[in-house]
């Protein structure tokens, strides 16, 4: 009889790379910010060693660049790199729309559509921080239902790596809402039709729109420098 693992409780340096990583996704932090380490320090109340620990955690997950003698600051991948980091995605999360075609229960199509029809209101009320968070629980759940545990993994780390630049886009043009929206609605009817091959084309369709609509605004940023 094989007697049950021992449960392996996280330290404090992997609880705080744990918000600290949340709050970079949330956009508390935005790429290239500095994060002080005494700040974080005192907000968890503790010294300054496991949150050198915590940054070191994020930083060899992408989220952060650590520098010698200087802060470290919230990554910010160069443009060429943010693009290939984004061909990947496009593929990753086109392989989690075709699995979730196939594989997802009656119940998961049920709150896929109710999410998609939450979104539809936020867009029509011009909410753009509600459907930023909407939008990643929306490709949080496919991720999550493509009946694959490592395609899963993978997909859901690069979704962390690329979130700070995924939700800036909603900034690039008035009407990204919208857009995205009806990106949307492509993937999700496909995925309701059980059709893998048309949800894979459509999200990886919108994906390749979610960058250009990340390009337009890095364009903007740069002629207003």
């Amino acid at each position: 009889m094989t007697s049950p693992k021992p449960t392996v409780r996280p330290t404090r340096a992997d609880l705080i790379a744990n918000r600290l990583a949340e709050q970079i996704v949330a956009g508390h932090y935005l790429p290239g910010e500095p994060i002080d380490e005494g700040q974080v320090a005192t907000a968890f109340g503790v010294s300054r060693t496991p949150v050198r620990e915590a940054l070191r955690q994020l930083a060899s997950s992408g989220l952060v660049e650590m520098r010698p003698h200087r802060a470290s600051i919230v990554a910010q991948p160069d443009e060429s790199t943010l693009r290939e980091i984004f061909v990947v995605m496009a593929e990753l999360e086109a392989l989690c729309a075709a699995g979730a075609a196939t594989s997802m229960t009656p119940l998961q199509r049920r709150e896929l559509e109710k999410l998609h029809h939450t979104m539809r209101g936020l867009v029509h009320e011009v909410d753009a921080l509600a459907y930023r968070d909407a939008n990643a629980a929306f490709h949080a759940m496919i991720a999550g239902s493509c009946a694959n545990g490592y395609l899963t993994d993978l997909t859901r780390a690069t979704q962390r790596r690329l979130a700070p630049f995924r939700r800036a886009q909603f900034d690039s043009t008035p009407d990204r809402l919208a857009r995205s929206y009806e990106e949307h609605s492509l993937v999700v009817t496909a995925i309701l039709r059980a059709d893998a091959a048309g949800a894979a084309e459509a999200m990886r369709r919108h994906i390749a729109l979610s960058e250009r609509a990340w390009e337009v605004l890095g364009a903007k940023r740069v002629a207003a420098a």
